[in-house]
């Protein structure tokens, strides 16, 4: 197909700090400079702004800066956000707001061809309309989101948001081709993810389009609603390394707004963008699929299953969107941390 959110983590931790001193210093010491304060990680920022609770609105990365940039609804909260190594922003809409927006969509807005997701960057609430959706159906986007002024922005995109059946590496099942995933484990049993869309077209898997060499089984899938499947490896295929082409792949996480990640698939090789949005929801004809990560990264028809990743790191599968890699597009990606779980596999 071509196409968490998460909304501020859920487990606080403790951000240290470091105390600066306003004001001159007593003459009795020499000057120095007041430490510097380090930049907050990802998950500390994430961290912070749950101890913030309603006061805080989302976190990105600047990516100008390098810097984690903490939403806030309370002027009062800057301070905190400072002191922690993140640059405070003021906004207008709180995370609850923008969850309000979310909920109304999707119990009174769910048209094929129609995506959203919150964009941290704005705090607003985007929605996606594709080419598709005109007429009745639009009015029925627009008659919920008018509802919310500034906190929903409605914009609309080019093409169809559709599953490309056609990643990583092409691998054929039935009459579909689609692109691995990531290779993983369970002890000493190997398998591989690639997009539920994909493991709902086939139960048998080939590395070649004439089928005659053999790779697994689907052992499970799940789509819509999520957007991943696994393939158990044959006994008689052994090359199955944890790279993404020549990139080693040793951990699994989620990315934050912002970051710059890669994408690699059967169709269009390697492509580069960046993270708009976590936790986003998108309407296929097919059916829904939430908690998406939603990124500027292309991807063609045959993408599909293929890796979201940076460095070592694994982040998701390709699921769908729309555009393609000459004129750019949309693309959404199940986090892959869903099915490790799930399934009680991993990386390596």
């Amino acid at each position: 197909m071509r196409f968490t959110r998460p909304m501020p983590g859920r487990a606080a931790t403790t951000v240290a700090v470091s105390g600066l001193i306003a004001g001159g210093l007593l003459a009795a010491h020499p000057a120095q400079a007041a430490p510097a304060v380090p930049a907050a990680s990802p998950s500390a920022a994430t961290a912070l702004a749950t101890q913030l609770g309603v006061r805080a609105a989302g976190t990105y990365l600047n990516q100008a800066t390098g810097k984690m940039v903490v939403n806030i609804t309370d002027s009062a909260a800057a301070d905190a956000v400072r002191a922690a190594g993140a640059v405070p922003k003021l906004v207008a809409h709180s995370a609850a707001e923008l969850q309000g927006v979310t909920n109304a969509l999707d119990s009174s807005a769910r048209v094929v061809g129609t995506a959203w997701s919150v964009d941290p960057l704005t705090n607003q609430v985007v929605v996606s309309v594709d080419q598709s959706v005109t007429g009745t159906r639009l009015a029925r986007v627009t008659s919920v989101t008018r509802r919310f002024g500034a906190a929903v922005r409605v914009e609309k995109v080019a093409g169809r948001f559709s599953p490309e059946i056609s990643g990583g590496d092409a691998i054929y099942g039935g009459g579909s081709r689609c692109s691995l995933g990531f290779n993983v484990r369970s002890g000493t049993t190997y398998y591989f993810l690639t997009a539920g869309h994909c493991g709902n077209a086939a139960s048998s898997w080939y590395s070649n389009s004439s089928h005659t060499t053999f790779l697994g089984s689907t052992a499970g899938s799940s789509f819509p609603g999520n957007d991943y499947a696994i393939v158990r490896y044959s006994s008689s295929f052994t090359n199955h390394p944890g790279t993404v082409g020549s990139q080693n792949i040793t951990s699994a996480g989620t990315p934050v707004v912002g970051q710059t990640v890669y994408r690699r698939g059967s169709t269009t090789g390697v492509h580069s963008g960046t993270v708009t949005a976590l936790n986003a929801t998108v309407v296929y004809a097919e059916g829904t699929v939430t908690g998406l990560i939603r990124t500027t990264v292309c991807a063609e028809p045959g993408d599909s299953g293929g890796s979201l990743y940076s460095g070592t790191r694994a982040y998701g599968l390709t699921s769908g969107g729309s555009g393609n890699c000459s004129s750019g597009g949309t693309t959404f990606f199940q986090p892959v941390t869903e099915p490790l779980g799930v399934y009680g596999v991993s990386v390596y």
